[in-house]
């Protein structure tokens, strides 16, 4: 799979300040009263109305009743959530503005970032639309060696997830397949259901899992630890034999370079207690997501993992 470029020396930088971030001085900070004292933005690296902005609202509505100010959600999408995240390296390292997006993001980004706090790890779900005349993952890979030029998979964009298990599948297989890239979820969704190509890999929301109990997609493997308890008779990957393109995405809030760690830590533990609450767990639940769990000394080496990946 080839890298893109500049991923080796955006991500060393990157993940550098991040780990040194974990070390500046706890005088940087300012008194505990004085913060946040003003709203807060959280920046979604995506279009609205794909799950992770759902969760992204739902997550500033907890956070807007424990600091008792307002958390603003604003969507910044394009190049695969780097734009967000180039916004978030010009921005003061003061906590009152965030980014929710995914690690791979971060991997791809040339600016520099603090990770914060995790939220979730989602599932990929790799689908067949009205244009795959298969009904499962092999029969695709066969309708797919006998298709001129290759078969078209639709994914989030370029670096993302999604996009590392089309090439390693292709790798795997050398069977030619055709990136589609799109800038989020929902438009992506749209033109699945009207048949435009015939792969879609994809987070598991529960718009999707509509369109597969409707019959208007077809289910054919996840990218996840075990099967999905919503998608009992779908294999994972790696049960194909694919273990190589067997990944889901980790998802999380990321600050300016050079945040106090008092700070990142008061954000996480705030994001922690926000991912107990009903509401939160009810959306990731609905969408087969996995609640993040750990400080954010724990996030960051998670997403210096996911970035290498």
């Amino acid at each position: 799979m080839r890298a893109p470029q500049g991923t080796d020396t955006g991500r060393r930088a990157l993940l550098a300040a991040g780990a040194c971030a974990l070390a500046w001085p706890a005088q940087a900070l300012p008194a505990r009263p004085a913060w946040p004292g003003a709203s807060v933005r959280i920046v979604v690296a995506y279009p609205a109305g794909g799950v992770s902005d759902m969760v992204a609202r739902a997550l500033a509505e907890q956070l807007a009743q424990q600091w008792g100010t307002a958390v603003i959600v604003d969507n910044r999408p394009g190049t695969s959530g780097t734009v967000a995240l180039e916004l978030l390296a010009r921005s003061a390292p003061d906590g009152r503005t965030l980014v929710f997006a995914a690690a791979t993001a971060v991997g791809l980004a040339s600016a520099s970032v603090t990770p914060v706090a995790g939220v979730m790890r989602t599932p990929m779900l790799l689908v067949g639309t009205s244009a795959l005349k298969a009904a499962d993952f092999e029969g695709m890979l066969a309708e797919a060696r006998g298709m001129p030029g290759g078969i078209r998979w639709a994914t989030t964009g370029e670096g993302t997830t999604g996009h590392a298990v089309l090439q390693r599948i292709e790798q795997a297989t050398r069977i030619p397949i055709v990136h589609v890239p799109y800038k989020g979820g929902g438009q992506q969704l749209n033109d699945a259901l009207a048949g435009h190509f015939e792969l879609l890999s994809t987070n598991v929301a529960p718009l999707q899992l509509q369109a597969l109990r409707a019959g208007r997609l077809k289910a054919l493997a996840v990218g996840a630890p075990q099967r999905l308890a919503a998608l009992p008779d779908v294999p994972t990957l790696a049960q194909l034999g694919h273990a190589q393109a067997n990944l889901d995405s980790l998802f999380g809030l990321f600050a300016p370079p050079q945040m106090a760690p008092e700070l990142a830590q008061r954000i996480n533990a705030a994001v922690a207690q926000a991912l107990r609450a009903p509401a939160i767990r009810s959306r990731l639940e609905a969408a087969s997501n996995q609640p993040f769990e750990g400080s954010a000394t724990e996030f960051a080496q998670q997403v210096m993992r996911e970035a290498g990946r």
